[in-house]
């Protein structure tokens, strides 16, 4: 049967699977379950990625080497077509003007501009990147180019750590507490 041959006396619903129901049903006595083992039992749930107790995939992969993937930068990529499509004249175009003429998502990421399509209007454009081309063309229209430096998370290295301020503190050893007097106790003559 095909999806375009269902019709209103067919119905909508197939109908429920019935188990247990004696052996004339076809579902009787193990009602689909087999013999045996866990599957059989109640309670038992079957994991996506169990393989019957084999080694499993992923644990058969190889792995190795070092990625860098988790640390490249993302960009919202902006072409000087899109510029000339949402901004007039003499306009300050960066990633918030951007965001909010509905070129790019957010704001979130730093912004870089690329070539495709001409520019002849003059604007003021402030962004992570631009290609050589871009920011030649931005220049012959008479606007200007801000190059915003893209800022990461680094370490504060001027402050000293927790574990280093211990050290200084306590010269890398830590005091032992002062040892108890031992308890005198009362004599009767």
């Amino acid at each position: 049967m095909m999806i375009h041959e269902i019709t209103c006396t067919v119905g909508r619903f197939k109908s429920r699977k019935r188990i247990g129901r004696g052996p004339g049903s076809g579902h009787g006595k193990t009602s689909g379950r087999g013999h045996k083992g866990a599957g059989s039992r109640s309670g038992h749930k079957h994991r996506a990625y169990y393989e019957g107790g084999q080694q499993s995939w992923i644990r058969r992969l190889p792995k190795r080497g070092f990625t860098n993937a988790p640390f490249k930068t993302r960009f919202h990529v902006v072409n000087l077509r899109d510029l000339e499509a949402r901004f007039d004249a003499g306009s300050q175009v960066n990633a918030a003007s951007l965001a909010e003429a509905g070129v790019i998502r957010d704001a979130k990421l730093p912004l870089k501009v690329l070539a495709e399509g001409s520019l002849t209007k003059k604007l003021t454009v402030t962004a992570a990147k631009f290609s050589k081309a871009a920011k030649a063309a931005i220049e012959a229209a008479g606007g200007a180019v801000v190059e915003q430096p893209i800022t990461k998370w680094m370490r504060d290295r001027s402050k000293p750590t927790k574990k280093q301020e211990r050290m200084a503190a306590g010269s890398g050893a830590t005091e032992a507490p002062p040892a108890k007097a031992p308890a005198t106790e009362a004599t009767e003559d």
